[in-house]
């Protein structure tokens, strides 16, 4: 009977004590709270990615539609009109000017022609060729030659804005320093930029103008970064610095095709140049082998034939030779 009673007590004992420790252990030992902390820390931590994820698509949107609005910009303004084409040349130079110049320069080579042929169909060709052509062929030469003087400044420009933002500088500030120091073009081209944040134009849409008057890639990129940096922030100082770093490798680059191309280049010149050395060198040793060319209709035909035909192999060796990078 002791025995049964001993049992008794200690199988209720063990109970009870299991009971408790089930119940009373979380709590005594502190995994209750643990396990609070654990789920308010999972949830602190839910909704702050919850709020990065807002802010970065927030941003997306805002970086997808200020490249909208550039885009848009770019299509309405694909057609280049006289007055464009002269801005981007450098010439200070109104339509009517334009105009005056090229009927002036039209006039004089048709009475160079027509004094020296005596041929008035021949003159009036070379006069229409000399208004319409000359002056076209006379802007892109110009033109061309200030986007390269552009682009070989415009890294230096890039590490000025980029150095002055590192420094504190504002932004406003690095622009009036290149507008005042820099070599030419990029000095006017900035001027214009500065002068248009003093009339109340933003620094961003004042840059986005630049693509208008000096129409490269790299341009257009300035203009779009500092758009996008103002309206969604961003690292102007890296954007730029890999702007400038891209433009002196592509220099680097474009220099070693140039030097590997040489030799296809003095080939190309011989080959051109070549016809009418011989040309030359017969109407002096030997006029009357060549005077058939210059007297008769069908030589003259046969001489405008050959000119056309040599042209059009020079123009396709141009086009063999000629890199873009």
């Amino acid at each position: 009977m002791a025995l049964d009673t001993i049992a008794l007590f200690f199988c209720v004992s063990v109970s009870v004590g299991a009971v408790a420790w089930v119940f009373l252990y979380p709590t005594l030992s502190g995994e209750a709270r643990a396990e609070k902390r654990k789920q308010e820390l999972v949830s602190t931590n839910a909704v702050e990615r919850v709020t990065a994820r807002t802010a970065q698509n927030n941003r997306r949107e805002s970086v997808a539609q200020s490249l909208k609005d550039i885009e848009n910009r770019e299509k309405a303004r694909t057609k280049v009109t006289l007055e464009i084409k002269i801005a981007q040349a450098g010439l200070k130079l109104s339509r009517t000017k334009f105009f005056l110049l090229s009927a002036a320069a039209g006039l004089f080579i048709g009475l160079v022609t027509l004094a020296t042929v005596g041929n008035p169909l021949v003159a009036l060709s070379a006069a229409f060729a000399g208004g319409l052509g000359l002056p076209q062929w006379v802007l892109i030469r110009l033109r061309n030659r200030r986007i390269g003087k552009f682009v070989a400044e415009f890294p230096n420009a890039m590490d000025v804005i980029v150095r002055g933002v590192k420094a504190g500088l504002p932004l406003g500030d690095c622009l009036r320093i290149i507008a005042n120091e820099a070599a030419e073009p990029v000095r006017s081209e900035f001027r214009q930029i500065v002068e248009a944040q003093t009339l109340g134009i933003s620094a961003p849409e004042a840059a986005g103008r630049l693509y208008d008057r000096v129409p490269i890639p790299e341009a257009n990129f300035f203009g779009i970064v500092l758009q996008i940096q103002s309206k969604s922030g961003g690292n102007l100082a890296e954007a730029l610095g890999n702007l400038s770093r891209v433009l002196r490798e592509r220099k680097k680059m474009k220099g070693k095709i140039q030097a590997m191309s040489m030799e296809a280049k003095a080939s190309a010149a011989i080959i051109a140049i070549l016809p009418v050395a011989v040309a030359i060198m017969l109407s002096i040793s030997s006029p009357k082998y060549l005077q058939l060319l210059y007297t008769t209709q069908a030589g003259q035909l046969w001489l405008a034939a050959s000119a056309a035909w040599m042209f059009i192999g020079v123009m396709v060796m141009r086009k063999m030779i000629n890199f873009d990078i």
